[in-house]
């Protein structure tokens, strides 16, 4: 099987092509002492060899040929390599209740936490990562898996229209994170709870609390600030800016620490906060970093070798041997007791 790393490349045979195509119609046209007599041309031509000059034509034109090809970067074949990957799996279960479309963080509470988990996916090596979405009820978004760009993908599309259910459910998104996981390594295991804080049900620490019993870490970070902000109205919904209760005051949502750093202690995990900060998701990272890693597969997979160094090397032999080669005949030499020409 072959690969190239550029194939674009390769549309320069287009261009050759078309130029023999044109030099040989163009020679056609201009044959040198086409109609001269036969015996006249060979007497001019008697030490010249016609035959190495097609020769040396032709290296050279195979040399650009294959340096063409070189500089598409050919792969050919397939390697077999082991791998090894060592990690954990870690679930992220984001908060997407209308109380994170708060902007006490910028641009707002869910762009914010959208984007500190983005920049520790891309830091992951060899961890499986999920994605839990939550608000009056839980949902698994995104399975375990170790293909960062899907899950940076799927991250990208979160938002808080996602689950029509309102409200702020901490218990079932610790019940969906702990169920997400598939075998029963829980020492190998993280949930990070990405919220508010506004529980609306009050189970979650005895929940994180028989999780970690079992191995599993649970870490909580807070979005937004204790002194709280006004939650935007969808315009779509409604012709308030701000959201209002039932009479009509408007609504401020403030984080609430306190049960976040409850649900972080019984869970053997630490409690972060996401703010108005550069670089937030180091301390999270740090905390994943320095868990006990285990082999989590031993993957054989198949990987193309680069051919384009001996496509490069015959390309320069060709070019070699066709500006060296010389286009004299090699006289014959009679033996008349003396050698004669």
């Amino acid at each position: 099987m072959v690969d190239f790393s550029y194939p674009l490349v390769l549309l320069f045979y287009f261009l050759v092509l078309i130029a023999t195509i044109y030099i040989f119609l163009k020679n056609q046209k201009r044959l040198i002492f086409s109609s001269t007599n036969t015996k006249v041309r060979k007497n001019l031509f008697k030490r010249i060899d016609i035959k190495r000059i097609i020769l040396k034509d032709r290296l050279v034109f195979l040399s650009l040929v294959l340096m063409i090809f070189a500089a598409s970067g050919p792969k050919i074949g397939t390697r077999i390599a082991p791998i090894e990957r060592t990690g954990i799996d870690l679930v992220f279960a984001i908060d997407v209740s209308s109380s994170m479309k708060a902007e006490d963080v910028k641009p707002s509470r869910i762009q914010k936490a959208k984007f500190e988990i983005s920049q520790i996916i891309n830091r992951l090596k060899g961890d499986r990562v999920a994605i839990i979405v939550f608000a009056g009820s839980s949902h698994l978004y995104l399975p375990l898996t170790t293909d960062y760009d899907a899950a940076l993908l799927f991250l990208d599309k979160i938002d808080t229209n996602m689950i029509p259910t309102q409200g702020t459910s901490l218990s079932s998104a610790l019940n969906t994170g702990i169920n997400s996981f598939i075998d029963d390594e829980a020492k190998y295991k993280v949930l990070t709870l990405i919220t508010d804080g506004e529980d609306h049900e009050g189970m979650a620490i005895d929940i994180a609390r028989e999780a970690n019993s079992k191995g599993m870490t649970i870490h909580t970070v807070s979005v937004g600030t204790v002194e709280g902000a006004l939650i935007p109205e969808d315009p779509l919904k409604g012709v308030n800016e701000f959201k209002r209760d039932n009479n009509g005051k408007l609504i401020t949502t403030s984080i609430n620490e306190s049960i976040l750093k409850e649900i972080a202690q019984a869970g053997g995990g630490k409690y972060i906060k996401f703010e108005n900060k550069p670089s937030n998701y180091s301390d999270l990272l740090n905390a994943i970093d320095s868990m006990e890693k285990r082999k989590i597969d031993v993957e054989i997979f198949s990987e193309y070798q680069d051919y384009y160094q001996i496509f490069t090397m015959l390309s320069l032999i060709c070019l070699f041997l066709g500006t060296i080669l010389g286009d004299k005949k090699i006289p014959s030499q009679n033996w008349k007791g003396r050698y004669v020409n």
